[in-house]
């Protein structure tokens, strides 16, 4: 048996993004073969694309951050899972396939009621708004937050999520998305045409608790400032180079070196290889609000799974609000 998944083989646009065609193998000892039914579009996969990182993938690579779907074979010595079950990986690379090779210890279980448009954009984006909130910045209720970034996926997580936290919020975005940020209780700034800096200092003069910055760039060394005395700063922004990543962390130093007690939290996904207990509680925990309704990603595009080249034009043209998620042919049925 053959399927399809979708090859990068030089770094340049979605025009890049070719569909080829590989022998479907068994999967291997420890190993699950999954189906694909979601698979999120989002910025690590074109920053992959282009080698903005510290450490880009070799080429070729299939670009495809975070999947759900449903296990189709699993190798020998597998217990936790079998054929039909709905799962999640966080894949960072392999994710635009119609099939992937997940190891057992990285799945994550998934209520097979959920609708996998809804849970593919809990796997990544909101994952990193929920942490962020309540493990890096531990907010509490009525605090004062700033979103840099706030009309994208992550951002409109942040959005809902501290909307049910009841924290007081403002967020950057560009003046077509505002809409989207006073529907989530928060005040909207514009960044193209706003100096924020000024705007929160008239907003919020006792200074903010906390800063969600997904934007990276000079904003830390502009907004720092802006944090009242114990106020967190939290980047989960990807460094765009190695200089990059090396002068981030070199503000960091400085920053919490300063005696006012303010500081600078890093995230990343990547802890999840180190522990991956508090991210199993994170994702059965959004999985939960999600079921409830009190949660629900804004799906901007849906695109067919091999349809990743114009899902990535989308993205990269900058009018996307929340979220786009490719899907398995029956999931786009009517």
């Amino acid at each position: 048996m053959k399927y399809k998944s979708i090859l990068v083989t030089q770094r340049g646009g979605p025009e890049t993004l070719q569909i080829v065609e590989s022998d479907l193998r068994p999967p291997k000892a420890s190993e699950v073969r999954v189906r694909v039914l979601a698979a999120a579009v989002s910025l690590p996969d074109v920053e992959a694309r282009y080698g903005r990182s510290p450490f880009p993938p070799r080429l070729p690579f299939t670009p495809g951050y975070a999947i759900v779907g449903a296990v189709d074979a699993a190798g020998a010595g597998v217990a936790q899972a079998q054929a039909g079950d709905r799962v999640a990986a966080l894949t960072v690379y392999g994710g635009y396939a119609e099939y992937v090779y997940v190891a057992e210890k990285k799945l994550i279980p998934v209520p097979a009621a959920l609708d996998p448009a809804e849970v593919v954009p809990l796997i990544l984006n909101y994952i990193v708004a929920y942490q962020t909130l309540h493990r890096s910045a531990q907010v509490k209720t009525g605090q004062t937050a700033l979103i840099i970034g706030a009309s994208g996926g992550i951002g409109t997580a942040l959005l809902q999520l501290g909307r049910l936290a009841r924290l007081r919020m403002y967020g950057l975005a560009s003046a077509s998305k505002h809409a989207a940020l006073a529907e989530y209780g928060a005040e909207p700034i514009d960044y193209r045409t706003e100096d924020f800096v000024q705007v929160i200092r008239q907003l919020a003069p006792g200074g903010l608790d906390a800063v969600f910055d997904g934007m990276g760039g000079n904003y830390l060394a502009r907004g720092f400032p802006l944090l009242k005395r114990g106020g967190v700063w939290v980047s989960y922004a990807n460094p765009r180079s190695l200089g990059g990543m090396v002068r981030l962390l070199g503000r960091v130093l400085w920053c919490n070196l300063r005696p006012d007690g303010r500081r600078v939290a890093l995230y990343g996904t990547g802890a999840s290889n180190l522990n991956r207990r508090p991210f199993l509680e994170d994702w059965a925990a959004l999985f939960r609000l999600l079921a409830e309704g009190r949660i629900k990603p804004i799906i901007a595009a849906r695109f067919p799974l091999l349809a990743a080249a114009q899902a990535n034009a989308l993205l990269e043209s900058g009018q996307v609000t929340g979220n786009i998620v490719l899907l398995a042919p029956e999931l786009l049925a009517g």
